[in-house]
C-alpha cells in the first residue's frame, strides 16, 4: 500500500517495495481497499528484499511493526533510513467487516504517514 501511495503522489519518483518474508501474491484485501481510493495495485507482486541489498538508495523505509528488527542490513549506499511502523492488516482476525475495516484503517494511516514523508522529504 505504501508503494501505491508514494507512486500516486508523484509519477516521476521510482518506488520499490520488498519484504523479508514476501507473500506469494498481493493480498486481495489490500487490492480492494486501495481500489476504493482509486489506486490500482493489482499489477504489483511481492518481492524479497534480498534482491535490493546491494543497490544505491536515497531512502530505505521499513513499514511493518517488526520490520525494523528483522530487516537485513543494506550493504549498498543508503542516504537515509527511516522506520514508519504500521500494523500488518493481514494479521487481523474477526468478521469480514472487521478485517476490511482494519485494512481501511491501516491504509489511511499509511496514506497520511507517507503523504507527510513525501511533503517533508521529496518535494
Amino acid at each position: 500500500m505504501a508503494q501505491g501511495f508514494l507512486q500516486s503522489f508523484d509519477k516521476e519518483i521510482r518506488v520499490f517495495s520488498a519484504g523479508t518474508f514476501p507473500a506469494l501474491k498481493v493480498n486481495a484485501n489490500a487490492i480492494k481497499v486501495m481500489g476504493e481510493v482509486g489506486i490500482d495495485i493489482r499489477g504489483n507482486s511481492p518481492k524479497n528484499v534480498d534482491q535490493y541489498l546491494d543497490d544505491e538508495w536515497d531512502f530505505v523505509i521499513t513499514v511493518c511493526d517488526d520490520a525494523k528488527e528483522t530487516c537485513p542490513l543494506f550493504l549498498g549506499k543508503v542516504k537515509h533510513r527511516l522506520h514508519m511502523g504500521f500494523e500488518d492488516p493481514s494479521n487481523a482476525i474477526g468478521s469480514e467487516d472487521f478485517v476490511m475495516n482494519e485494512f481501511r484503517r491501516i491504509r489511511d494511516e499509511i496514506k497520511s504517514g507517507f503523504y507527510k514523508f513525501y511533503n517533508n522529504f521529496l518535494i
